[in-house]
């Protein structure tokens, strides 16, 4: 029997590679001499370059600045020959870079991000894609224009500071050479988000209070998108900020669309077709994967759900296994079926601490169904 393994990430537990790990594993002990495809996957956030670096490329390192404007290694993944680079922005300005208390997107900004596109095109790339999820910030990417080389001035002529908290005070931007250096280089945006920049479903209202604003901070952050984008306008760089992604990673969408050209698209299915799932599916008897919570989003673009269809396309029946399964929880007919590792009703820290046996007790147990399914 085939099977291919194509996992998201247990969000805040097990990585996706160590899920295809213990799938494999489990599959083994039930079914030996099954073959196992690993295919670890990723959105579009954290773990999209270790995901993707599985198929080739070359991790290189430079210094940026966090979100909070510390130094900081950060990696980015390049494919010299084909002149192609990726870069994860939670690398730079993930929310994973932050303690707890230091989550203040009043303070926080994409400067880093804006670093590591530049060493990306310095080094020859002339397509970027740059993955958006997992972001500790609120600036709309004024942090990543700055790193680009733009001149963002408050009233007195003065450089605002590259953060969330700056955006109201910028009343004229300077683009340099922006333009022209970025000119002939094509930007792919990998997101799943479709939030507009502003309003009740944009960057500061929804994505705001997940990174520590107050609901004063998320008005002085509207506000200052507000301001933001309306500069940008005035500069004849944008007609509206109402396009679907805008609002991604607290506003960075809407930058890399206006300042870069950006194009957004599926993180999941862009990371899927890297990777070459399609191909890999061809001969498979079942697809595998999960992640650490399905709820009534997952049918509406989340990971699982895009790779069910990339599955079905290929004529693959695809089987859910995820750490929970809620009960609202609307697959839309894209599995064969589904299920959950989480067996009781135990405090938090230890369905956590217990994620990796549950994974393979439960993997165990779907090898069996599907092994005794094949033999019908």
């Amino acid at each position: 029997m085939k099977f291919v393994l194509a996992p998201d990430s247990f969000k805040g537990t097990i990585r996706s590679p160590e899920v295809c790990d213990i799938l494999a594993e489990a599959i083994g002990e039930v079914i030996p001499g099954a073959e196992c495809v690993k295919v670890p996957l990723a959105d579009g956030g954290e773990g999209s370059l270790d995901a993707v670096s599985v198929s080739g490329g070359e991790i290189r390192t430079v210094t940026v600045r966090d979100p909070l404007g510390r130094p900081v290694q950060a990696r980015y993944l390049a494919w010299p020959e084909q002149r192609r680079a990726m870069v994860e922005m939670s690398e730079a300005s993930g929310l994973e870079l932050l303690r707890p208390e230091e989550r203040h997107p009043l303070l926080t900004g994409t400067y880093g991000t804006g670093q590591l596109l530049q060493a990306a095109r310095l080094a020859g790339a002339r397509e970027i894609i740059v993955a958006i999820g997992g972001s500790a910030t609120v600036d709309g990417g004024l942090g990543l224009a700055m790193a680009l080389g733009t001149q963002a001035l408050d009233k007195d002529g003065r450089e605002v500071k590259p953060c969330g908290g700056s955006l109201a005070d910028v009343c004229e931007i300077r683009l340099g050479s922006l333009l022209d250096d970025w000119r002939g280089v094509k930007i792919r945006i990998a997101s799943d988000v479709t939030n507009p920049l502003l309003g009740p479903r944009g960057a500061a209202t929804v994505f705001g209070p997940q990174k520590g604003a107050t609901p004063e901070e998320v008005d002085m952050l509207e506000h200052g998108l507000a301001n933001w984008a309306d500069c940008l306008q005035k500069a004849g760089l944008c007609q509206d900020c109402e396009h679907p992604g805008d609002g991604a990673a607290g506003g960075l969408g809407f930058a890399l669309r206006v300042l870069l050209g950006g194009e957004a698209q599926s993180g999941a299915r862009m990371i899927a077709e890297l990777l070459e799932l399609p191909a890999k599916l061809q001969g498979a008897d079942f697809l595998i994967t999960g992640e650490g919570r399905t709820d009534s989003q997952t049918a509406f673009g989340k990971l699982p759900a895009v790779v069910a269809e990339i599955a079905q396309e290929a004529g693959v029946p695809a089987v859910l296994l995820s750490g929970s399964l809620e009960t609202d929880a609307d697959l839309g007919g894209h599995f064969l079926a589904a299920f959950s590792t989480v067996t009781e009703n135990l405090p938090l820290e230890q369905i956590l601490a217990a994620a990796r046996p549950n994974l393979k007790r439960q993997a165990k147990n779907l090898a069996s169904i599907l092994k005794l399914a094949k033999s019908q």
